[in-house]
Order: C-alpha cells, then structure tokens, then sequence
C-alpha cells in the first residue's frame, strides 16, 4: 500500500438513500456505452460518518465485511483500450479473485469505466459515478446472471456455493475526488434491501437500492493508486458469512481544491466453489 501524508480521517458527506414508497423503483441505462440513464423512486439525502481504514487494510475479510483493500499492480498501459483490457486485464483479474475468495473459478462477465467530469464522460463515452446508495446483484439476479451467462453448465454451477464480486480501481491515480464508500456488510439489516428493476438495452436485471439506517458504517480508502485493488461481494449464495456489499460515490470534504476529475474502472465476476 502507498505512503500517506496524512493520518486517516473521518469525514461527513451525504448519502443519498432510498424511501420506500410501496412501489419498486427502476433504473434503465440506454444510449452509446449505457451512458445515459433515467430512473423512478423516491430518494433523500442522508448525513453519514465515513471512514478512511488507510493502515487498517489487513484487518479486513471478504466474509466478515464484504470487502478487502489489496495491491495489485497490473500490466495494462491503457485502460481505455477494449482490446487491451479483455486481453490482459481480465485474467489479471481472475487470478486475483480466485486467490482472494479462494473460488475454484471466477469469471469476469462485465466492466464498466466511470468519470467524474463531463467533458471525459463524453470524449470517451463512459458512465458517470453512481450516487444513490446500492448493490449490484439480489437474491435473485445474482443466481440469474448465472443462468444468462452460462445456461448449459448453471444447473450444476449453482448446486455449489455462488458468488458475484465487484473489483473497482482507479485507471488514473490517486483518486482524489469522488472516491467510493463501502458499507460494512454486517452492518445492513435485510430489512434495508430495496430491490430495484434494472433495465438495459437487452435485458431486465434487478439491484438492491438501499434505505437509510443510522446503523450503517460507512468506510473508504483514501487517495487509492492504479495499483491497488478493492475487492467486494455484490451477492454470495451463503447465508452465514458478508453476503451484499452497498456501495456509493460521495462529495469528499478533504478532496484539494481543483482535483483531478475521478476515472475508475469496475468489473463483476462469477465465483464458483467446489462445496
């Protein structure tokens, strides 16, 4: 991990949470790359407490927490380049999730690129940062994903335990702006689970938006590198270990005055097990 120049912070940032209306909220991406989006629901914004664990790193674990800090340095020189990233990066980042997870075969199924400045979103067509409080995959779209992607083997795949896992980075560093809060994952009550139609172009999927709990704990990493990785649990078909992970871009009080314009890339991979 990097050397800071500063002693790990706590800051205060809002969340923006959803309300539970009776009605289920949708969100649907559509245009070039999914850049453009539309959604339902009722959302309000809460106060939160966010905490930078820089030093803490090796005390965190998949299945207690849902998430884990980790160097990983890549060979990838551009980020932006498709080839380039399904060629090497993809394996780089299948290797890494079978050793952190200790899955007998993970595979990386999506990736998505975001930037924090409009002018990048539109030269490169990719995503903004996502600002609502959420979770990629549910009790039902995690097992699902398994079925789109792998329909011949998802019958014995999903015999065994199944996970989804999300690994984020930035594509240019430090981050320095709009860096990502994770929640603990023990500290979410299933109670606070929103499920939310995700439409796409080709497919209707569903995530969890996530309604406000003054119990939530609220962590992040500051000023990660390009060769660091955070590594974290969107869905896992066990029940007694960290099994959703509610994530969110938040505004950092400390972020310097005219900070570079945050670029991540995220990729989800399918986790299999042999028990």
């Amino acid at each position: 991990m990097p050397e800071s120049d500063h002693a790990p912070r706590t800051v205060e940032a809002n969340m923006a949470y959803v309300v539970e209306t009776g009605e289920k909220p949708v969100s649907a991406s559509y245009g070039p790359g999914g850049t453009l989006h539309t959604h339902t629901g009722t959302y309000a914004d809460h106060r939160v407490r966010i905490e930078d664990l820089r030093g803490r790193e090796a005390a965190l674990a998949l299945d207690r927490e849902g998430f884990r800090l980790v160097d990983h340095p890549t060979r990838v020189t551009d980020f932006y380049d498709e080839d380039e990233v399904r060629a090497v990066y993809h394996p780089e980042l299948e290797r890494l999730v079978e050793r952190e997870t200790g899955c007998a075969r993970a595979v990386v199924f999506d990736h998505t690129r975001r930037a924090g400045d409009d002018e990048i979103r539109e030269a490169r067509q990719v995503r903004g940062p996502v600002r609502h409080v959420h979770n990629d995959y549910t009790e039902w779209s995690g097992p699902q994903r398994v079925r789109d992607l792998l329909p011949d083997e998802a019958d014995e795949l999903l015999r065994h335990r199944m996970q989804v896992v999300q690994v984020w980075r930035a594509v240019r560093g430090p981050i320095l702006s709009s860096p990502l809060g994770i929640c603990d994952a023990r500290s979410i009550a299933p109670a606070d689970l929103v499920p939310t139609e995700r439409r796409y172009p080709n497919r209707v999927g569903e995530i969890y938006h996530i309604a406000y709990n003054p119990a939530h704990r609220w962590y992040y990493f500051s000023e990660m590198t390009r060769d660091e990785a955070l590594v974290f649990k969107c869905y896992d078909s066990r029940r007694d270990v960290a099994r959703f992970t509610a994530h969110c871009a938040f505004d950092d009080p400390a972020s310097p005055p005219h900070a570079s314009p945050r670029e991540s890339m995220e990729a989800r991979l399918l986790c299999f097990f042999r028990d």
